[in-house]
């Protein structure tokens, strides 16, 4: 917030004309303002089409507009000549009136951009959009306002802590812990929908503790739904409910705590993201969701597919608004799936069958990936090599690329002994072992598909599922590593020094009897 303020005051003392601010909080950024005509020993006044131009920190009660016909921005903006004195003219909402529809109000407030070059008055323009016309978009400095840090919502936590301290029907049972889980899950609300959820929560139970994080989470997850370009994705799944991939999974586990302030004063940078490449239904879409869990941060999905509209720049400007809503409320996982299917011919040359737009798009999605200073972490996944775009690969936007292939016998039989738990039957009632071994070149999704068989097999026959009806539904099975081997093939021969591996070196199936030792779920 510091930064923000300080280049602001900069542009306002070398005397930049026309400075526009973007952000949805309007409050805010006109305490922000005020502060420094303060500072700076200006007058402020304030601008917007309903109450014309009046003195700045005027309360809404007593906002009768002095100057009626000042409610016409042309007006307002003679205004602002007229006044010699050193002011900041705050004018609220104006992107309406820079359309070709006015062209007159676009002339006008580059006519005064350049007399005020030189004098002690500068216009801000305050919205939470920014639509400059090509003839002010040198004339204009843009601003854009950051979320509230971890130290602005404290300040607020602690208000309100203070307001609702003295009231006997509300508890407040927050440690140091607490408070930090509390406060890190808020991160990328703005300050009034901090102190309206904080509020719901205060209201709905009488108590405020760091229990209340997935309250915190799920006004996160109205942002999401409002912006209608990404997917809220509840915590449902958790790395016990993953089967093998022990070596990613310790890679991330080992940056679960990456975005604790502990870390940034360790000097650790924010993780990137990763890229999680192989053999389909082996559990890569499963690590996005449950990753998310494990560090308890949302979860976005990210469909490139919705992306992608009908008019000229739209797309672009989609993929913008996506990436900005999903750092507004980061930390957060950024699950892109399928990002080969995505960008599928963007990397290709000729002339381009979507007249350039998949390009576009990739390029501003990589742009994003190399310059992003938000903690989002990009989980993305790909089948297939071949529509990958080599840039996407090049070291500094992700962190890692992992390869993802069949699971191992080991992890075979520890992905049958998840989804039989999950189905509420006892793994030790079962020889899994033999299920293993039928099962090689099956894929997680495909280990998964043949108990569900298995189940509705027993159901229509009147009896308990057991080891017999799984096999059965094995060998009905044609696994896709089957009939797809030389994709498979293909897939780990490029992955070979190209990629870390997900799971430890496969090993020869133990011989039946011996005893193992069952993969501890993390």
């Amino acid at each position: 917030m510091a930064t923000f303020a300080t280049e602001l005051e900069l542009l306002i003392r070398a005397r930049y004309p026309v400075i526009a601010v973007v952000t949805g909080e309007e409050v805010r950024a006109l305490e922000l303002i005020s502060q420094i005509a303060d500072h700076r020993q200006k007058r402020l006044y304030e601008w917007s089409c309903s109450t014309g131009l009046v003195p700045g920190g005027t309360s809404i009660q007593a906002r009768k507009p002095l100057n009626p016909a000042t409610r016409d921005p042309l007006v307002a903006l003679d205004a602002v000549l007229e006044l010699v004195e050193p002011t900041l003219f705050v004018f609220k909402d104006l992107h309406p009136f820079l359309t070709r529809s006015h062209p007159t109000v676009i002339r006008r407030l580059r006519e005064i951009a350049l007399h005020l070059k030189n004098g002690p008055k500068s216009i801000i323009l305050l919205g939470p959009q920014l639509d400059l016309p090509p003839e002010l978009e040198k004339e204009v400095a843009v601003l854009h306002l950051p979320v509230p840090t971890t130290e602005d919502l404290a300040h607020l936590l602690d208000q309100i802590i203070e307001t609702v301290g003295a009231r006997r029907d509300v508890s407040v049972d927050l440690d140091a812990t607490g408070r930090a889980r509390l406060l890190q899950a808020a991160l990328g609300l703005t300050l009034n929908e901090a102190e309206n959820v904080f509020a719901k929560i205060i209201v709905q139970d009488g108590r405020l503790d760091d229990s209340d994080v997935n309250a915190v989470f799920a006004e996160k997850r109205q942002i999401v739904r409002r912006s209608g370009l990404l997917d809220y994705y509840h915590h449902q799944e958790h790395f016990g409910r993953v089967g093998g991939l022990d070596l990613l999974k310790e890679w991330l586990g080992k940056r679960a705590a990456a975005f604790s302030p502990e870390a940034r004063a360790f000097g650790l940078p924010v993780p990137r993201g990763v890229l999680l490449l192989g053999v389909q239904g082996c559990g890569k879409s499963l690590c996005a969701k449950a990753v998310s869990a494990h560090w308890q941060l949302p979860l976005l999905r990210l469909d490139m597919g919705r992306m992608f509209g009908s008019l000229v720049g739209s797309s672009e400007e989609n993929i913008r608004r996506a990436i900005a809503v999903a750092e507004s409320i980061a930390p957060a996982v950024l699950w892109v799936d399928e990002i080969d299917k995505a960008f599928a011919g963007s990397q290709g040359g000729g002339a381009s069958v979507d007249g350039g737009t998949g390009a576009r798009v990739l390029g501003t999605f990589l742009t994003w990936l190399a310059e992003k200073s938000a903690p989002v972490f990009v989980v993305a996944t790909a089948n297939d090599i071949s529509h990958l775009p080599p840039e996407l690969l090049r070291k500094g936007r992700l962190d890692e690329i992992f390869f993802v292939d069949l699971p191992s016998f080991i992890e075979r039989a520890e992905i049958l002994r998840v989804h039989l738990v999950r189905r509420s039957r006892n793994p030790e009632q079962f020889d899994v072992h033999a299920l293993a071994l039928e099962s090689e070149g099956f894929s997680g999704a495909e280990l998964e598909e043949a108990i569900n068989s298995a189940l509705f097999d027993a159901f229509h026959g009147g009896t308990e599922i057991t080891t017999d009806h799984v096999l059965a539904a094995l060998r009905e099975t044609v696994p896709l590593a089957r009939t797809m081997d030389e994709h498979v093939r293909r897939l780990r021969h490029w992955a070979e020094g190209r990629a870390r591996r997900a799971s430890l070196p496969d090993a020869p199936p133990p011989e039946v009897g011996e005893v193992h030792e069952p993969i501890a779920a993390d």
